[in-house]
């Protein structure tokens, strides 16, 4: 493993050395760091710290593990004239986000029957698992608005209402998408599937708030003990998946584009025709996935009502926030003395915005912007706030979830056997999933202890805890 330094009980650095521009900076406990050294994470963190323009550290949050040219849970932040924008800091699943939802029921309120009803009714009523979609492709004019517009499309034709776009990040939509910029392909194998869960971690999570931890960030949030709430994981489909591909293609064929010694680390100068490109499809395809959020939400609520036999009113199911996980965001950032603006690179990482922002819901102004950090399907899911030290020290980035410990083969292999929904009813659990591979390989200990994770950010004053959630249902694709 690549030597580390400890600074204190939450970050080491990786001190630059070889091509390395800058330093790398690793947040973990004592047992997380140890992970780092059975995979390729570290690595992987010397190769983005060797790019060109990179600003500041390059990051690794304590959910880190080996990912496609970028580690997932890798954060590094670049200058608009002399650094790079790079696919493989982005990743396949461009605006893979959560959105958490807070309802007006309590969890008791429920009781086995209508729980086993909602899930089989979320799991019915809800397209999921690989490839799965509507089966009716939009019109051209309509992915293009959605490409544009991002979640406001969705609420523009009555999926929703404005309080939702107040509370997601970018409300909703990043700027500089150009649909032009996104192939045919793209647009087809996006096309019907708006609306839709997808497989692998993605989920849909009934859940019971079992632990608050900061009351007054909580009651800003709108969050109670014993409060119903539903977590919602998706990202941009095969629309996003597809420019990812088309992008790696077009910079291993551009002389202006960066070639390191890592393959999965092209990239190109922001300003060059394939770096413009590629960040607006980029931004085109995080629209997509706010969008495909909106709708899921939607879907919920009108499933949810009519099972319950509940109004909006009564359900009240309102949103909390919504956040993007993969995506490359111009943004500006206090750094060096000076206020600047930057390409920030969050992949498999949160944003996670401190009191007072500007960016942030005038409702959250005092308590920072809500961090989602969904755990697996056994275990707990964690609500923090953003701090003025990420600000400060992170570019304002947190974790996204548990992290990866397991790969999908291991995960496999260790389920043989095994009976995962019946393990999973023991801790009063209930899983509707449309795939055993994919129940399997999203198995509790195919996860790093979200316990753990959190534990590190809070530690280390990055995003302090405000409260838990425990599963009690969960739907997989």
């Amino acid at each position: 493993m690549p030597r580390l330094e400890r600074i204190d009980d939450f970050r080491w650095r990786l001190p630059q050395s070889g091509a390395m521009r800058t330093d790398g900076l690793v947040y973990a406990d004592a047992e997380l760091v140890q992970a780092l050294d059975r995979d390729g994470t570290l690595k992987q963190l010397e190769g983005v710290a060797s790019l060109p323009g990179i600003v500041g550290p390059a990051l690794a949050m304590p959910d880190a593990h080996q990912g496609y040219g970028f580690p997932i849970g890798g954060v590094a932040a670049f200058d608009p004239d002399e650094g790079v924008v790079s696919p493989g800091g982005v990743g396949y699943d461009i605006n893979c986000g959560v959105r958490l939802l807070r309802s007006r029921l309590s969890a008791e309120e429920l009781g086995p029957q209508r729980l086993n009803r909602l899930a089989d009714s979320l799991a019915a009523g809800v397209p999921a698992g690989v490839g799965a979609g509507h089966g009716r492709g939009l019109a051209a004019r309509d992915l293009e608005r959605i490409m544009t517009r991002g979640a406001a499309w969705a609420v523009g034709r009555g999926q929703g209402s404005a309080s939702d776009l107040e509370f997601c990040e970018a409300q909703g939509a990043l700027p500089g998408a150009d649909p032009a910029a996104v192939s045919e392909r793209a647009r087809t194998r996006g096309s019907g599937q708006a609306g839709s869960l997808g497989a692998g971690n993605h989920f849909l999570e009934l859940a019971r708030v079992d632990q608050v931890y900061d009351p007054a960030a909580a009651e800003a949030f709108g969050l109670a003990p014993g409060m119903l709430v539903l977590w919602i994981h998706s990202g941009s489909r095969g629309l996003g998946h597809q420019v990812c591909d088309d992008f790696l293609k077009r910079l291993a064929q551009d002389p202006q584009a960066l070639h390191p010694p890592d393959r999965q680390l092209a990239a190109a100068p922001p300003s060059s025709p394939a770096g413009r490109d590629y960040l607006a499809a980029m931004a085109a395809a995080a629209n997509f996935a706010f969008n495909n959020r909106q709708l899921l939400t939607q879907a919920c609520r009108e499933i949810m009502g009519r099972v319950l036999g509940l109004g909006p009113a009564d359900l009240g199911l309102g949103l909390v926030f919504d956040v993007a996980h993969n995506v490359a965001k111009r943004e500006w950032h206090e750094y060096g003395g000076r206020r600047r603006e930057l390409i920030v690179h969050r992949k498999g990482a949160t944003r996670a915005l401190g009191p007072g922002h500007p960016e942030l819901p005038a409702r959250y102004a005092a308590a920072g912007q809500p961090v989602l950090v969904p755990g697996d399907m056994g275990r707990a899911s964690y609500l923090l706030r953003g701090t003025a030290r990420a600000q400060a020290e992170t570019f304002a980035s947190a974790a996204h979830g548990a992290g990866r410990a397991l790969s999908r083969t291991q995960a496999k292999k260790a389920a043989r056997g095994r009976d995962l929904r019946a393990e999973l009813a023991v801790r009063q659990v209930t899983v509707r999933a449309a795939s055993g591979k994919t129940l399997a390989e999203e198995m509790p200990e195919a996860y790093k202890d979200v316990e753990r994770v959190v534990g590190v950010m809070h530690g280390a004053g990055i995003a302090t805890l405000v409260a838990r959630s425990r599963p009690l249902a969960v739907i997989k694709g």
